[in-house]
């Protein structure tokens, strides 16, 4: 599962890397700063998977801020519950 609260609702993917572009491509759409996208491109670029992956095994989910102008909103990175819908 992928969101951007207060943006944008969960989205679920059966693969992390579909997750993971369409987080960037969420993030990108955004009124984010140049330093705030890059980090973003970082924490869930292309090159990423296997860390979230472990993150996730290991941690349950990563979280993150983006904020707009004083607004944060927090993106999160969640396994889906198993009896979920895809």
């Amino acid at each position: 599962m992928a969101e951007v609260k207060g943006i944008t609702g969960p989205a679920q993917f059966s693969e992390l890397s579909d997750a993971l572009s369409a987080l960037l491509a969420s993030l990108r759409a955004l009124s984010l700063t140049v330093e705030q996208l890059d980090y973003f491109e970082e924490l869930f670029g292309p090159d990423s998977a296997q860390r979230i992956g472990y993150r996730l095994a290991t941690y349950g989910e990563v979280r993150s801020l983006a904020f707009l102008g004083l607004t944060a909103h927090l993106v999160k990175l969640y396994p889906a519950d198993p009896g979920s819908p895809r």
